[in-house]
């Protein structure tokens, strides 16, 4: 890592770095002004009037919820073995999980669709959850063995001299040291779980039981195209996500720099 000490080269990076965010901030902005168009925030209420959005964003949560749970203890305890543990062929089966990063989600609907069919899971949450963590485990997976590597051997070895077992280990040493990378897995697991789309439209076809990024077809249809409700609709199903990057913000960066480059 650099340090900018003068007070040029401070101003002149956080110039450059202004000029990054622009090209991402400009479409944030479009949607907030667009979904203000015609009747301003009456649009909000009219997506509120749906009397949905509470359902949807329950829904929303609970497969959410459900996605990070799987995919906190599946990552750490995979990162831990595949760091700090002897197993043999450890790294023939970490590449065989990176590969799973190249599989795109459309070609995996067929066969999800007649395996939930035949398990009786189609129209359920577990039709959503289960593949959703599934796609973001091998990341996943990937930033917490960066990140475990990091730790020192050296904790491992002073805890299995005062009797500590692997069990002991990973919750008493691994898992206080990984709350930076934690916190990354957390936000990155929760918006791709949000923003899920093309799983709960295949596969939670009760009204009951659909999710916020279904909203916005509340007013789209043959006849209809409100784009002011639509993006008023998306603006609202965006603030969870803003929220949970905001409060987690200092301990993501960290995971994520830390994660990602050892």
């Amino acid at each position: 890592m650099f340090e900018v000490r003068s007070l040029k080269n401070k101003v002149i990076l956080q110039i450059i770095l202004l000029l990054m965010t622009i090209p991402y901030a400009i479409p944030l902005v479009q949607m907030f002004l667009g979904s203000l168009g015609g009747t301003g925030f009456s649009n909000y209420k009219a997506v509120w009037d749906t009397g949905v959005v509470p359902t949807y964003f329950r829904n929303s949560l609970i497969i959410t919820a459900g996605v990070i749970i799987l995919v906190y203890i599946f990552s750490m305890t995979a990162g831990f073995g595949f760091a700090k543990l002897h197993i043999f062929g450890k790294e023939v089966f970490f590449w065989m999980i990176l590969i799973a990063l190249t599989l795109p989600e459309v070609i995996m609907l067929s066969p999800l669709f007649v395996t939930f069919q035949k398990m009786h899971m189609f129209n359920t949450f577990w039709a959503v959850i289960l593949p959703s963590a599934a796609l973001q485990l091998p990341f996943s997976i990937l930033l917490a063995r960066n990140f475990a590597t990091g730790i020192p051997d050296e904790l491992m070895e002073a805890a299995r001299i005062d009797g500590a077992n692997v069990r002991s280990m990973f919750w008493y040493i691994i898992l206080p040291l990984t709350k930076p990378i934690a916190s990354s897995i957390i936000v990155l697991t929760f918006i791709n779980a949000w923003n899920s789309y093309l799983l709960p439209l295949l596969f939670l076809q009760s009204p009951s039981m659909q999710t916020v990024t279904l909203l916005p077809q509340y007013f789209q249809g043959e006849f209809t195209n409100d784009q002011t409700k639509i993006l008023a609709a998306a603006v609202i199903t965006a603030i969870p996500e803003i929220i949970v990057y905001l409060s987690m913000q200092k301990n993501f960066e960290k995971g994520m720099s830390a994660g990602a480059l050892k």
